[in-house]
């Protein structure tokens, strides 16, 4: 995994704090693989609550994780409760590493 201990706790108490209830917090894609060098931050975060406004909330992470880990090129999946789920979802479980 190609980002460090604090970096893993920083985003994942980021997303609780933003969501306002705990929630699970995977990095997936290359940052996975210690062997590949640079990209971006890949993020799938699921919560069981019903988030309002999803664009709205990923923006929000965006901003509050972009001030706590610096600048860098993060993307973020959301799902919530009431969000369909989608092939994406399961290969950022299945590939990724929970935080």
């Amino acid at each position: 995994m190609r980002i460090t201990t604090d970096q893993a706790e920083i985003t994942k108490k980021t997303v609780d704090r933003i969501l306002g209830t705990p929630s699970q917090v995977w990095l997936f894609g290359s940052r996975v693989d210690d062997n590949l060098q640079g990209g971006d931050i890949d993020l799938f975060v699921e919560t069981q609550a019903n988030v309002t406004n999803r664009a709205s909330t990923i923006c929000r992470l965006y901003g509050a994780l972009m001030m706590s880990l610096g600048d860098r090129k993060i993307d973020i999946l959301l799902k919530d409760a009431r969000t369909v789920e989608v092939p994406i979802f399961g290969i950022a479980r299945r590939e990724g590493v929970l935080l």
